[in-house]
């Protein structure tokens, strides 16, 4: 029988939970699986964190019946790094891909390759973002570049075709066609199920837009000064600094100079792209669509906001859109898992929810991701599968994204040579209270200066308790933070901190530098 199982998060498996699992070592031999992935989607932005922004019942059903991971980190925050390290289970400086502006070598070794050779079907639906052939899958039908929120245009097996509809809905679909058209019936599978939500510029389904503009509080941190924190105070991923037409979506036509920047090297263009995007909706969709955002253009250049109002008014517009970009994630979630159940296939299927990486949803002021400090750091991660994980199971401990891959190759039994760089969560899942990175979690983040959003080159180590960064090339600074007492990372006590503190994290972040042979970065230290 086919089963379906979650490939969407699995990356950072842990299981320090509520519920002893009752039901360990009862997984099939080979069970299917199901990966969702996001482009993102801030752990801020999901009620199973305590989220008080926005409901996602369908997500919160995959926690609340499984596990939720919420210690689970990232080893790069950028999209196509994320997504590398997720499929090699090596740093971005060994898989080659640190940055969006590097293609990923398709060649090396990956889980999928893997899986196929020991006779799984597997399938990629949605954003790839890698810049090469998808290599290892039976079946790819992937968006170009970061894809559009409206008509996709998409690579099916190398045949570029058009679609129609919301790009969140048409993924979605497209994964249920997988499940019931192309998968044989003798085989296990990975579907790995990749939505571009809630990317960036953040348009909304229809039925999303219905539900109206609501007023969310302003993080506490929100006008962050950035005191000691010279990296934090240079970056360009301001609110202040979001485009007046594609991000906000104000009518381009009265948009007579951009007053934002968002990192752009140049702003001539933006308005002309937004309009680009506008061009792919249908008359249907345009309708609906200016039915809800003229008003909102008109109100905005009637009531001729400056300063504080233009910010504060710039934050709201932003996290209406992206909240309402979750909500359709939420709900073609809850499709897919409906589906499954329809099939009476979910309980044998591993289904993970997770995304590529965090996002600040006005946390110091920002959007975006790329800093080491906790919103970007982080990522959702959620698991669910009852021959191993027992529902409302909760973790706390340090995993990362570079632990998926092995994870995969220790739940499926199957023996890999593979010098996979991260650890192995199924004790985790099992309930087993074990650490699997005692020592701390390793970053590294590059995409400095030829990128957006000017976020400096940096490194570091975060440990249970403190996190110690290093910004670097043209910049010499380091940055302490006890995460207890300042979960905001607000305080950098480098300079006042206990210097045997300090020399104990430096000590150990070299240790892990020279576990995972980043050599580049110990000439900074």
């Amino acid at each position: 029988m086919r089963s379906l199982l979650a490939l969407a998060g699995i990356m950072v498996l842990l299981a320090c939970s509520k519920t002893s699992p009752e039901t360990v070592d009862q997984s099939p031999a080979r069970p299917n699986i199901i990966f969702i992935m996001t482009d993102d989607h801030a752990k801020n932005a999901m009620s199973i964190y305590g989220s008080k922004l926005v409901n996602t019942p369908n997500l919160d059903r995959i926690g609340q019946e499984g596990m939720v991971f919420h210690r689970s980190y990232v080893t790069n925050s950028i999209c196509g790094p994320s997504r590398a390290v997720f499929l090699t289970g090596k740093y971005s400086h060994l898989n080659g891909f640190r940055d969006n502006s590097d293609q990923f070598d398709g060649s090396q070794m990956t889980y999928p390759k893997i899986l196929q050779d020991q006779g799984y079907y597997t399938a990629v639906v949605g954003k790839w973002h890698l810049k090469s052939v998808p290599q290892g899958f039976d079946y790819w039908n992937v968006l170009i570049g970061q894809g559009d929120y409206y008509n996709p245009t998409m690579v099916n097996m190398g045949d570029t075709l058009d679609h129609r509809g919301y790009t969140t809905t048409v993924i979605t679909d497209l994964a249920l066609e997988a499940l019931d058209t192309k998968i044989p019936a003798d085989k296990p599978f990975c579907l790995m199920v990749h939505h571009k939500a809630p990317h960036r510029n953040w348009m909304p389904d229809s039925v999303h837009l219905a539900l109206g503009e609501q007023t969310y509080p302003l993080p506490d941190n929100f006008y962050d000064n950035y005191e000691n924190r010279p990296a934090a105070a240079q970056q360009d991923q301001s609110i202040s600094g979001m485009f007046m037409s594609s991000d906000m979506k104000l009518d381009p036509a009265r948009v007579t100079v951009e007053t934002g920047t968002g990192g752009a090297q140049d702003n001539s263009n933006i308005a002309r792209g937004w309009q680009t995007l506008y061009d792919r909706m249908t008359p249907a969709q345009k309708e609906y669509w200016d039915a809800y955002y003229m008003p909102i253009s008109d109100q905005f250049f009637d009531a001729d906001l400056q300063g504080k109002e233009l910010v504060e008014w710039k934050y709201q517009r932003y996290i209406n859109d992206y909240l309402k970009c979750i909500m359709s994630v939420d709900d073609n979630v809850g499709r897919l898992l409906d589906h499954l159940q329809q099939k009476g296939e979910l309980d044998n299927t591993w289904i993970i929810y997770t995304s590529d990486q965090g996002f600040y949803l006005g946390e110091h002021g920002w959007y975006d991701k790329r800093f080491m400090y906790e919103e970007s750091f982080g990522m959702p991660l959620l698991m669910r599968y009852p021959p191993v994980i027992a529902p409302g199971s909760e973790n706390h401990n340090l995993v990362m994204n570079l632990d998926f891959a092995p994870t995969v190759m220790d739940l499926l039994n199957i023996e890999s040579d593979q010098p996979w760089q991260g650890q192995s969560l199924v004790p985790l899942m099992k309930g087993e209270n074990r650490e699997v990175h005692p020592d701390g979690i390793y970053y590294h983040y590059y995409e400095y200066p030829h990128g957006w959003h000017k976020v400096k080159r940096h490194y570091g180590i975060s440990t249970d308790r403190y996190k110690l960064i290093h910004f670097y090339n043209d910049i010499d600074h380091w940055e302490l933070y006890d995460l207890q007492q300042d979960p905001g990372e607000m305080n950098n006590i480098y300079e006042t901190a206990n210097r045997e503190l300090v020399q104990e994290l430096k000590e150990k972040l070299v240790q892990l530098q020279n576990q995972y042979r980043d050599e580049q970065a110990m000439q900074y230290n």
